[in-house]
């Protein structure tokens, strides 16, 4: 069963001179129950847009997205919410934690929103991302590993059945993304259903059944990591590979 699914997805915004530029163009994508995938490309290809889309945070111009069975570009921009709410963990490049609230606080604000709020659950969360010391300190008292894991409980906390990932490490120091990469590698262990947008290319080998590879708005690759790794088939993944994979 697909839990995702996209046809002729367009959405393109204004530029400057008056005409407009699409930014995203995404004939076909489905994700499977339990599938993780990576999504790739060099910055300003229309990644993070793309997720937008699929969240419901943007809407489409044109084309169609289906979520857990429910047509998510039918809906009204209230209807749109009440679908993320209670279907889709978005986690965001920063950690968007609430100020003078502690971490366990934080996780039940997230649940009043979707399913009720349960205090052993929200405890048993942060233990689960490696918190559980650290239920009652405010966000300015941890790392920014700490925070974003605190954002990944806080998801977590509405059930979702799908977690979108937005280069949830790109804002962390190079000493705190491996305690962040570790949780999102455990949630693929037990079967959560992912799209993580990342340049860390040792976790999409390691974790993801497929890469995905997108170049001016477009899918352009699609395969799994040790395929798309050893023999990328179009040039742009090539050129991106070439550079990434040299640092």
């Amino acid at each position: 069963m697909n839990l995702l699914e996209i046809k002729l997805l367009t959405k393109s915004f204004p530029k400057p001179d008056g005409g407009c530029q699409t930014v995203v163009n995404v004939t076909d994508f489905a994700l499977g129950e339990k599938a993780q995938v990576a999504l790739s490309g060099e910055s300003g290809c229309g990644k993070t847009t793309f997720l937008h889309l699929i969240a419901g945070i943007l809407k489409a111009d044109s084309g169609r997205i289906a979520i857990a069975g429910k047509e998510m570009t039918a809906l009204s921009e209230p209807q749109r919410d009440r679908l993320r709410a209670t279907t889709l963990g978005y986690i965001f490049q920063t950690f968007n934690l609430l100020q003078g609230y502690t971490c366990l606080e934080n996780v039940l604000l997230g649940m009043s929103f979707g399913p009720g709020v349960d205090r052993a659950f929200a405890e048993a969360l942060l233990r689960r991302v490696g918190l559980g010391d650290r239920l009652c300190h405010y966000s300015n008292q941890l790392s920014g590993g700490q925070q974003q894991r605190v954002a990944i409980a806080r998801a977590l906390a509405m059930n979702p059945k799908v977690m979108l990932f937005d280069e949830p490490t790109s804002a962390l120091d190079p000493e705190m993304i491996n305690e962040v990469l570790e949780v999102m590698t455990d949630l693929a262990k037990d079967g959560m259903t992912m799209v993580v947008v990342t340049h860390e290319m040792g976790f999409a080998r390691r974790v993801a059944h497929r890469v995905v590879f997108m170049d001016q708005g477009k899918i352009v690759e699609t395969a799994e990591p040790e395929t798309f790794f050893a023999a990328p088939q179009s040039a742009r993944a090539q050129q991106f590979l070439s550079k990434i994979l040299s640092h």
